[in-house]
């Protein structure tokens, strides 16, 4: 047999290659979406106007803090003039080293392409660290256009990082667990925010009103609350042009009412710049201590102001917290000192009473509509951190719905959104003043910002390589900070801090117990797939009755053939004409380009007319309805064949060997492994004695046949489309072997197969038409 120089056996490569090939998108493309948030930050008058829409999104929950930190700093009331210089030099200090320095100028830069949040971050990991506890990535998935990493030294000490997470498997469930937490705390805040602005805002009713009785206040705050929750399937992208002005006029405000209070009440307030009041603040024992629990409520919203990173440029964000945010927040905080030092009995409702009579009700009207803004900027966050859980097999399969045309990222999940609504009530109702909602909320956030320290810590060391002097100043700078706002709030548990922590800890099961499911059926299926000798033994019919159609057969497999296939086929005595095995898999990447979707490979020889499709998607991608599913998967396998037949008559070029005046030519057997693709043609060889006219006239025959072989099968494949299209889907029952231990027995049998009853289905998740479904039942023990 002659053999094909060494350089065409890698251009024909086996059919993974040819896949590749496929679906690779246009250079000039991938380029333009690497670039895309570089373009924006390229004119500084677009700059200025992405900055300014940002406030609306990213800042109303940082923004509405000064409506209730000095009420929960001295919630005994003020007993001394330097207290007050000693918690407004905290608050200072607070912002600078956590909002200023850890959030706008580090952390944001850890954005995964310009999302953020704690599933971004951990994306970022995934891609640079084999930590993902579920393995079906595949290499060519490491070749998106998204999927951005850097090689390592082995001795470098990002290299021994990461040799040090993938040598136990017990540092990639804490590295998971350490993910878990921080977004079960982001869901609380997605409680209590709205919680403790809204009816923070509406206190200022019963300042110009004191003898309103506080029922009313609760009354309206829920009344605000449910109109607030009862919208959110609109979407905000009708309104969401309000936001912006509305944020930017509140800051304007609160500025320029605390820079009149400082002038006509008390200016020696601007001492606190100095840090030494601090240290005179602590030195009043442990009664300063406790207090820090209010103070910390200064800095939250900076934790929400990453997570809502998704349509804005860094530097926008930059740009708007520096110049308008920052000063603006220093001014308000030192206005409100300026009139406590002045009317320490009126600390409870400071900023209301310091505001002058003839702007009250503006103002109130102003603060009311930013609470509404910045609880529906942390509602926002909650869904999409939940869509990233859900994506990467952390959270139960919800619906979800898309409420923009124009923005990716704003979507509506129904069942998340009620439950938040009833638990917000609940807490709003239940504690009837923001003191207790505000330990409640103190607690989410500072964990949830210790959670993205550790995470920026692995960021800095193997994504960034910075070097480790820098890593330990901000790891110093930002624990220091956040343990000792956290030994402050942990000492009121009793108080409202036990709220979150519930929250956090019922989520926490539901989500690790999903995902332990999860794997555990994964590795059923891997371990239960049937080989490619037992297919290629059914001969082209698989021994069956093959009648005209075509059955997509669902599976979590991306290589591989689902045992779902062997237990229906050998149930049924008839399979459809092209079988399709469809792989849907979420990857640590926020989003996967159209163009590079859908891998396709072939199962068998031709005849059989089983077919592999991989639908891969990022965690911000969403399976949508109008998508039309079907026609992208059936248009995908029509490219491939015909592509298929161009790779195989391209393959017929010939090589001429003038010198010897002998000319070869070979097509020999491409296999791949693992349900890969099988494939053969005939050998020809060709001497010295064939005439050139010959060899052309032969070349442009096997093209010809190529191409008419390609032609035939997609027509049909298109005659079985026109004959109908069955989705065959999974209907699994998991359960724990008898011999797994209690705790086992208890999540899989109990937990998990509760989560599972009360779901959304999968055929619903992937609209499937119920009218050409099949459920294959089966039982998977693990």
């Amino acid at each position: 047999m002659a053999s094909a120089p060494s350089n065409e056996e890698t251009r024909k490569g086996n059919m993974w290659d040819l896949d590749q090939k496929l679906d690779q998108p246009m250079d000039e493309e991938a380029g333009r979406i690497q670039g895309m948030y570089k373009e924006k930050g390229s004119s500084w008058l677009v700059v200025l106007q992405l900055a300014f829409q940002s406030l609306g999104v990213v800042f109303g929950d940082l923004g509405t803090s000064p409506l209730y930190v000095f009420h929960n700093t001295f919630t005994h009331g003020v007993n001394h003039k330097d207290d007050v210089i000693g918690a407004l030099s905290l608050i200072i200090y607070s912002l600078t080293l956590i909002a200023l320095f850890k959030y706008v100028i580090v952390v944001l830069k850890a954005n995964d392409n310009g999302q953020g949040g704690t599933f971004a971050l951990y994306s970022l990991l995934c891609r640079h660290a084999n930590i993902k506890t579920i393995a079906n990535q595949h290499r060519t998935d490491e070749e998106l256009t998204t999927y951005s990493r850097r090689t390592f030294e082995e001795h470098s000490l990002a290299g021994k990082v990461k040799c040090c997470l993938e040598s136990f498997k017990i540092n990639k469930n804490a590295i998971l667990f350490l993910v878990l937490i921080g977004t079960c705390m982001m869901i609380g805040d997605g409680i209590l925010t709205p919680a403790i602005s809204v009816l923070s805002a509406a206190g200022g009713i019963k300042v110009d009103h004191p003898k309103m009785s506080t029922d009313v206040v609760i009354l309206v705050s829920v009344v605000i609350l449910v109109g607030l929750f009862s919208v959110q399937h609109y979407g905000t992208d009708r309104v969401s042009w309000l936001f912006a002005p509305i944020v930017f006029l509140w800051f304007i405000l609160i500025g320029a009412i605390g820079a009149m209070n400082i002038w006509k009440y008390d200016s020696s307030v601007l001492k606190a710049f100095s840090p030494i009041y601090i240290c005179h603040f602590f030195r009043r024992g442990p009664v300063s201590w406790v207090s820090l629990g209010g103070i910390m409520l200064s800095i939250t919203g900076t934790e929400a102001l990453f997570a809502d990173l998704c349509h804005f440029p860094v530097r926008a964000v930059q740009l708007a917290f520096i110049l308008l945010v920052f000063p603006c927040l220093l001014l308000a905080y030192s206005g409100q000192a300026a009139y406590i030092i002045q009317n320490p009995g009126h600390v409870s409702d400071a900023f209301y009473r310091s505001i002058p009579d003839s702007v009250y009700w503006p103002v109130f009207i102003v603060a009311t509509a930013a609470a509404i803004i910045a609880s529906q900027a942390t509602i926002s966050a909650t869904f999409s951190i939940i869509k990233q859980a859900l994506a990467l097999g952390c959270f139960p399969r919800v619906k979800i719905f898309h409420t923009s045309k124009k923005f990716h990222g704003q979507i509506y999940i129904p069942s998340i959104n009620w439950v938040l609504m009833i638990l917000c009530i609940t807490v709003t109702a239940g504690f009837r003043n923001n003191t207790q909602i505000g330990l409640a909320y103190g607690t989410s956030v500072v964990i949830d910002m210790m959670v993205t320290t550790m995470l920026m810590i692995l960021i800095m060391l193997m994504v960034w390589r910075s070097n480790w002097i820098l890593v330990f100043a901000f790891a110093s700078i930002s624990l220091t900070v956040e343990l000792t706002f956290f030994s402050s709030i942990i000492l009121k548990v009793d108080q409202g801090g036990w709220v979150p922590l519930v929250v956090a800890a019922t989520l926490l099961i539901i989500m690790y117990v999903w995902h332990y499911g999860t794997i555990k059926r994964y590795e059923f299926e891997m371990h239960s797939k049937v080989s490619m000798a037992w297919i290629l033994g059914l001969g082209p019919s698989l021994g069956l009755v093959r009648v005209p159609g075509v059955g997509f057969v669902y599976t979590e497999l991306a290589s591989g053939v689902p045992h779902i296939f062997s237990h229906l086929i050998t149930n049924l005595p008839a399979i459809h004409s092209v079988v399709v095995f469809v792989c849907i898999k979420f990857l640590p990447v926020f989003t996967v380009p159209v163009e590079e979707r859908v891998l396709v490979r072939r199962i068998g020889p031709k005849d059989f007319h089983i077919f592999r499709c991989v639908v891969r998607y990022g965690y911000k991608d969403l399976h949508r309805r109008d998508d039309d599913f079907e026609k992208m998967l059936f248009d995908c396998i029509s490219t491939f064949v015909q592509r298929e037949s161009i790779e195989y008559s391209d393959s017929d070029e010939l090589s001429l060997d003038l010198e010897h005046q002998s000319t070869t030519r070979s097509i020999t057997i491409n296999t791949t492994d693992n349900g890969g693709s099988i494939y053969a043609s005939s050998i020809v060889e060709i001497t010295s004695s064939t005439s050139l006219d010959s060899l052309e006239h032969h070349h442009n025959n096997v093209k010809h046949t190529a191409n008419q072989m390609g032609e035939d099968e997609v027509d049909f494949l298109n005659r079985c489309k026109d004959a109908g299209m069955v989705h065959i889907l999974g209907n699994t029952i998991t359960r724990a072997r008898r011999d797994s231990g209690l705790l086992k027995r208890i999540a899989i049998d109990y937990i998990y197969t509760f989560l599972r009853k009360i779901c959304t289905e999968n055929s619903v998740m992937l609209h499937v038409p119920h009218e050409s479904m099949l459920n294959v039942g089966q039982i998977f023990y693990v």
